[in-house]
């Protein structure tokens, strides 16, 4: 039996997809639908959206840009941790996640909507995303997903009902479509059909946001980037907001064929997914921002922080953001970031971002301890004799166990 519905607060592109799902909403629970647009730096005209909602009868509409506090509330957060998903994934699409449905949760408690629906499929991690992050927020929400409830199960059905309902459909999207694609400031995500068989590789048409490296120019171009507690703040001498920052990032990106990724990834719900990735400006940033850590941040402190990357990844990935245990990680990588401000320089050429220079007021390296000349601060070359035989002492007794042992 459908649960009673009053009024929902649904996930809206203005897509065909999206577009079956509010008709689908109306019909199916009788309820008040609001849609609500997110501007993630998608870079699509978000108005068609605002109009094909007008057109289904729908009164209260929510589009709103949320690149700034996408950037600077999550994407930077996550840059501070240098976090990669199975040691190559920047993370894309599972970072926007979270927002998306805190603004859905916002908007549900302004309109007095007891319910939220998203379009993500029962076959991946978004779903689970949506759905944890709107429970933490609020666990009294209920929560509608189409693709689990209907039985539109065929990219033929779904067309059919659009149809029957007045839905507009484009030419171009009564076919299958060869591959889907996710979008935002940080990457684009590209799975699906033609890209399914991880032995094939992907045909150029797929990359969107950068060149091939091979095409990029021939002469490699030199950049700066100011940092400060982590979080990067000038690019070439200029300051930049989060998002014009990341804007700017993806274009140097671009021209030069940085942050492509062909990867085969496992996913929360159990199955291996092979996508392409393409982050250009993420890339950039990351290895800008490793080449700061290198001379600002203690041995120690950096290696923990490597030890912790992979699991503060994989929360991210799973769609646990809002979890106590990432924002208690998320406290620690804070603290580490404390001394990491500076500026790196990088060489960008042909897919590659080549830390080159990084200077810092709060560095830790030191030429008069590491020259093989003699230096002004105190080292005693005859230390090293102590220190190398207290380490290689139970390497002495366990070689002499087995000794034993074999004799």
């Amino acid at each position: 039996m459908t649960k009673s519905i009053n009024k929902v607060v649904l996930a809206y592109s203005g897509g065909l997809d999206t577009s079956a799902i509010l008709k689908w909403l109306q019909t199916t629970y009788d309820c008040e639908v609001v849609t609500f647009t997110a501007d993630l730096g998608q870079g699509e005209e978000l108005e068609p959206a605002r109009k094909k909602a007008e057109m289904l009868g729908i009164k209260e509409i929510f589009i709103e840009d949320l690149r700034e506090e996408f950037v600077r509330d999550y994407v930077y957060p996550m840059m501070r941790a240098n976090a990669l998903y199975e040691g190559l994934y920047l993370l894309g699409t599972s970072i926007a996640r979270p927002l998306i449905a805190k603004r859905q949760i916002e908007i549900a408690h302004e309109t007095g909507a007891d319910a939220v629906c998203h379009g993500a499929t029962g076959k991946g991690n978004d779903q689970v995303r949506f759905e944890l992050a709107y429970y933490a927020l609020d666990p009294s929400i209920h929560v509608i997903a189409p693709w689990r409830e209907w039985d539109l199960s065929s990219r033929a059905k779904l067309i059919e009902f659009a149809m029957h309902n007045q839905i507009p459909v484009p030419k171009d999207k009564r076919g299958e479509a060869p591959f889907s694609v996710d979008a935002n400031l940080l990457h684009t995500s590209s799975e699906g059909k033609l890209l399914e068989d991880p032995a094939v590789e992907a045909p150029e048409f797929v990359y969107q946001r950068t060149v091939a490296p091979e095409d990029a120019p021939d002469k490699a171009e030199t950049i700066t980037m100011g940092f400060e507690k982590g979080d990067v703040v000038a690019l070439n001498g200029q300051a930049l907001s989060p998002a014009a920052m990341l804007t700017a990032l993806n274009e140097l990106g671009r021209k030069h064929g940085i942050g492509r990724l062909d990867l085969v990834e496992n996913r929360f719900v159990g199955m291996k997914s092979r996508g392409i990735y393409e982050t250009p400006g993420g890339t950039i940033l990351f290895e800008a921002h490793r080449g700061m850590e290198s001379i600002t941040l203690d041995r120690g402190a950096a290696h923990l922080k490597d030890e912790l990357m992979p699991r503060y990844a994989e929360l991210i990935y799973n769609g646990l953001w809002f979890s106590p245990e990432r924002e208690m990680l998320q406290a620690a990588i804070d603290v580490s970031q404390a001394p990491v401000t500076g500026e790196v320089r990088l060489k960008l050429y042909k897919g590659r971002a080549t830390v080159t220079g990084r200077t810092s007021p709060h560095t830790l390296y030191s030429e008069d301890l590491v020259t093989f000349e003699e230096g002004a601060l105190s080292y005693d070359h005859q230390d090293a004799e102590g220190f190398i035989r207290l380490n290689a002492l139970r390497l002495k007794l366990i070689a002499e166990q087995r000794k034993q042992m074999d004799e």
